[in-house]
């Protein structure tokens, strides 16, 4: 491979809430931690040398989205998802989290009801309940290993106060990567109910082979006149810490409405780096995007070879995209407090909850494979050293 994703950076030093606090979150020090969405590589060089030449000027002050940042942005959406966007179409965020809150307060009024589709990144529920929404659960149907939407629950819900609903495609925390007919009946039953949709495709590009994602508002007129889509550098190039999203809204009153929003939270001036960062990951950036997702998936075999072996009661399920793995843990028969336990005390791995993900995630726990291999073959060591001395135990 070209780029390296094997090398353990040590973290620690610079202020990571991944790595440099595990005793203040979590209570221990020495725990792995493979929780937090983001990835433990070194960014794509290309995006390394834009940042050091930006930074050799010595002023940084409120800057200007120039015209690269744009062309960077609608060439990488009609390359990687067959979507051709207009400029006038992206608007700034900064951050996925903040599109979604100020969508909430854009699209609907104290008392109206939002729809999420859990277990879901529980970031959505926040930003219903946190602005006096009311929230409406449309969980996600499991059979066997294969998440699905549930629309005949949807449409039951659904009321005169329904006007929002919140989709995570790909889907954070089971990993599935939505069908394009999954997509079409979405859109057939919210656009016939007037519910329109804020689409967080942040993981996008994360997508392993076999699979393809479809961006909601490119599948039809209807698709587009009812879609606010969320993209955003962050977790395909490992640049959270950038604080730039993009948010693209076709349909011009959708738009104004948000725009206005952003306004409102005086949310319009752009990260000086973050600009810089998402221009040269965009236009320079595929090459090593490629690799990544190549590692990332000899990551998920490994993990899945490891402990879906049918004999520790775990089962790790599909990843159709995202570097989130969802393990089934339902096997091992512990609540969520002995569970929890078993990773963080007895495996020191540090994992997020299921139930954190809502009620749906009981008996599930979430762990991020974007790691290099030491580090996920360590984790893996661990949990199957907690695994065997927990066996060990109930036998005596």
């Amino acid at each position: 491979m070209t780029y390296d994703f094997d090398t353990v950076i040590d973290r620690v030093p610079s202020s990571s809430l991944k790595w440099s606090y595990r005793k203040r979150f979590c209570g221990e020090e020495d725990v792995l931690p493979l929780w937090v969405a983001d990835m433990d590589f070194a960014v794509a060089p290309v995006i390394t040398a834009a940042l050091q030449t930006r930074a050799e000027h010595p002023i940084y002050g409120y800057p200007v989205r120039q015209d690269g940042f744009y062309t960077a942005l609608m060439d990488w959406t009609k390359r990687r998802y067959q979507w051709e966007i207009k400029r006038e179409w992206i608007c700034y965020a900064p951050g996925i989290v903040p599109a979604i809150n100020m969508a909430v307060l854009a699209y609907t009024q104290p008392g109206d009801k939002v729809v999420i589709q859990s277990p879901v990144y529980y970031p959505f529920g926040s930003a219903v309940l946190n602005n006096g929404r009311q929230l409406v659960d449309n969980p996600l149907r499991l059979d066997g290993e294969r998440y699905s939407m549930d629309l005949e629950d949807l449409e039951r819900k659904i009321d005169s106060r329904t006007k929002l609903l919140i989709l995570c495609s790909p889907h954070n925390p089971v990993g599935r990567v939505w069908k394009k007919d999954e997509l079409e009946a979405l859109v057939a039953l919210c656009a016939r109910k007037g519910v329109t949709i804020v689409s967080d495709e942040i993981h996008a590009d994360i997508i392993m082979p076999g699979h393809h994602h479809t961006s909601l508002a490119s599948i039809s007129a209807d698709a587009a006149r009812i879609t606010v889509t969320c993209l955003a550098t962050s977790k395909t190039f490992n640049l959270a810490g950038l604080c730039t999203a993009n948010v693209i809204i076709s349909d011009k009153r959708l738009r104004e409405l948000f725009l206005m929003m952003g306004g409102n939270l005086g949310l319009g001036t752009s990260n000086v780096f973050g600009i810089v960062a998402q221009e040269a990951a965009y236009s320079k950036g595929e090459p090593w995007l490629e690799e990544l997702v190549m590692y990332i998936e000899g990551n998920y075999r490994r993990l899945k070879a490891a402990i879906s072996d049918g004999a520790t009661g775990i089962t790790v399920l599909p990843l159709e995209g995202t570097y989130l793995a969802w393990l089934d843990c339902r096997g091992l028969g512990m609540g969520a407090d002995e569970l929890k336990n078993l990773f963080l005390k007895d495996a020191r791995v540090w994992l997020d909850d299921g139930p954190m993900f809502g009620a749906q995630g009981q008996g599930f726990m979430r762990l991020n494979i974007a790691c290099p291999r030491s580090i996920l073959d360590e984790a893996i060591t661990r949990i199957l050293g907690a695994l065997e001395k927990r066996a060990t135990v109930k036998k005596t």
